[in-house]
């Protein structure tokens, strides 16, 4: 798999979606955020803030954003990436966001000037300084990463010349900073979170091919993470897991840049670590406390500090990137599970504000952050994570001449394939049949048996190529294809669909059977979550809750609720034969109601009838 070359144009389409929606409220936000309020720490580092200088129109930042944080600033980083990509892709270009933009790169360049022509960032020099010397600093690579990354995203995005040019004039002073550390004082610094600093070295080394800008790639090589990985070893557990991620997807990057395969075969190994030797709860994720949970180990570890959204948002972006590199649907399946239960769920459905972490322990509830006064690590990646539905949902195909349905985002996608302008709109279909689940004929719940989504494929004139469509992990049945209504081939179950044909004027339709699905926890075969496709039901409870019924059939357990509604892929759902009543949404519907993500599970104890006859 390919991206899309970067003329082509990803657009949601405008039915009513979660996806949109999560991303009308992330673009409402940015907009909302004062830029002076944005850029003041890195005013103040640049000497261009006193205490009588005119106030913003909305009151100062606080949180991790309050000048008392050694954080401060960081957020700014995350805000033009997240702009950046709305901006690249809104049909219009999005001119409001893309002058406020422009004007904060305008003004990072005048603070770079300002502050000696290198130092463009929220933080003083010296913590940089102290971190070498072994003096404790919060992560000051991390802070002054978010300031690059974003600048970078800019560049790339929407072809900032400006954004590159100051990127390109910090280089030299981390150049400075590090060149006379032998390798082990270089790893005892990046030993201190480094965020990102690999892949932006990396991205700026594609961009310019300046040997100094390679040369930063390998000093920000990680040694000592990377070499138990190649060894086959875990240097994961119990280990925070932000601080590793992002060093991985600076060895993606610096794989891509370089084609040196050592980097891919980090990368590789730690997905391996990760994800397929650790396993992982029902809503994708992994981590408990920030930490990598112990392989196959997560009982003990359901509480309310669960799955980081930073953790969230960077696996699948590596996922992303494993899919590109191998055309493996597994991580196709993994972006799914992690977006509808992580990003969507980890964000506040009408207020867009995040959860650091997504708890579940039962009776647990989520904590939101606030617009102004949090400004934690995860708001950051929220506002990042919800740009980015679109950008997996689309990829080339086979050779580059086809494309792939990856993702099942209301969506349309230009683009041109073999020098033919085509035009691909991905809708739900709520014309579907409904099957009876429950109350037999009178008064039953109808709900579809299955997703329904179609494909219209327009070209300006006819073109052959490979249509891909992604069969997902939960299918419970056959698949199947149409094109213009005429049968075609489908697996019976999980895989990829192709159809190559000459395209002009079609409509392809697929529709994937979905039904209840019971999933235990790795270390635990009777403490179950239960699924409906591949969205995690909560139980709005306030405490732990012990079911009855037969997990090879969860229905046994659970009935609906409600007939399903347009464009919502899992209705509400209630306990079927329990003590107590107990309702189950989307887990990422819930907001402030206490939930359950995990329960107990027991067989219904066996009727016995006596054989004996009753007396005549």
């Amino acid at each position: 798999m390919r991206l899309l070359p970067h003329l082509g144009r990803i657009d949601y389409l405008d039915v009513p979606n979660p996806f949109a929606q999560r991303l009308a409220l992330v673009r409402a936000y940015l907009m909302s955020l004062d830029s002076d309020c944005l850029l003041r720490a890195h005013r103040f580092e640049a000497g261009l803030f006193a205490p009588g200088a005119p106030a913003p129109t909305t009151a100062w930042h606080g949180g991790w954003e309050a000048l008392y944080s050694q954080l401060r600033g960081h957020f700014l980083g995350h805000w033009l990436s997240a702009a950046a990509r709305l901006c690249a892709t809104a049909a219009d270009g999005d001119p409001v966001l893309r002058a406020r933009v422009d004007d904060v790169i305008a003004q990072l360049d005048l603070l770079q000037r300002e502050n000696g022509g290198a130092w463009v960032f929220s933080i003083p020099e010296k913590y940089l300084h102290r971190i070498a010397s072994g003096r404790p600093v919060w992560a000051p690579h991390y802070t002054v990463h978010k300031t690059l990354m974003g600048l970078m995203d800019a560049h790339r995005l929407l072809d900032s010349k400006v954004a590159l040019d100051t990127v390109v004039r910090a280089a030299p002073w981390f150049h400075r900073f590090t060149q006379d550390l032998d390798r082990t004082a270089l790893d005892d610094l990046l030993d201190h979170e480094t965020g990102g600093m690999l892949e932006v070295w990396a991205d700026l080394y594609a961009a310019t091919g300046d040997k100094t800008h390679l040369d930063l790639v390998r000093r920000y090589n990680r040694p000592r993470l990377f070499e138990p990985l190649l060894a086959g070893d875990d240097p994961l557990t119990n280990r925070h897991a932000n601080t590793t991620i992002p060093e991985v997807l600076g060895a993606a990057r610096a794989f891509e840049a370089t084609g040196d395969e050592r980097w891919r075969a980090v990368v590789e190994a730690y997905w391996r670590c990760a994800v397929t030797d650790r396993g992982r709860f029902a809503t994708g994720g992994q981590t408990s406390e920030e930490v990598w949970t112990p392989p196959h180990e997560f009982a003990a570890r359901l509480g309310t500090r669960t799955q980081e959204h930073c953790v969230v948002h960077h696996m699948i972006r590596l996922a992303h990137t494993l899919l590109r590199w191998t055309g493996d649907l597994a991580y196709a399946d993994h972006i799914e599970r992690t977006v509808h239960n992580g990003v969507l769920a980890q964000q506040h459905p009408r207020t867009g504000m995040p959860a650091y972490y997504l708890p579940l322990r039962p009776g647990s509830v989520k904590k939101w952050g606030t617009p102004t006064d949090s400004f934690w690590c995860c708001h950051g990646t929220m506002v990042q994570a919800h740009t980015l539905h679109t950008a997996h949902a689309w990829y080339l195909h086979g050779d580059g001449s086809g494309l792939l349905l990856a993702q099942y985002v209301p969506s349309t996608v230009r683009c041109e394939l073999q020098g033919v302008q085509v035009e691909l709109e991905q809708r739900p279909d709520t014309g579907i049949g409904s099957h009876i689940t429950a109350g037999g004929a009178s008064g039953a719940v109808r709900r579809p048996a299955r997703w329904a989504v179609e494909v219209v494929v327009r070209a300006r004139r006819p073109v052959e190529f490979t249509l891909g469509l992604r069969v997902p992990e939960w299918v419970t049945g056959p698949v199947t294809v149409e094109v213009d209504g005429v049968p075609q081939p489908a697996p019976d179950g999980p895989g990829l669909v192709e159809v190559r044909r000459s395209w002009h004027r079609q409509t392809v339709r697929i529709e994937l059977p979905t039904g209840l699905r019971a999933e235990p926890l790795p270390d635990r075969p009777d403490t179950v979550a239960f699924l409906d496709g591949p969205v995690v039901l909560a139980g709005l409870c306030d405490e732990e809750r012990e079911l009855v019924g037969d997990v090879t059939r969860p229905e046994s357990f659970l009935a609906p609720d409600e007939e399903r509604e347009p464009f919502r892929w899992s209705g509400a759902w209630r306990a079927r034969g329990q003590s107590a009543g107990l309702r189950f949404v989307p887990l990422h519907e819930v907001t402030d109601e206490r939930f359950a993500v995990y329960f107990p599970v027991r067989p219904a104890p066996l009727t016995h009838r006596d054989p004996t006859p009753p007396a005549p």
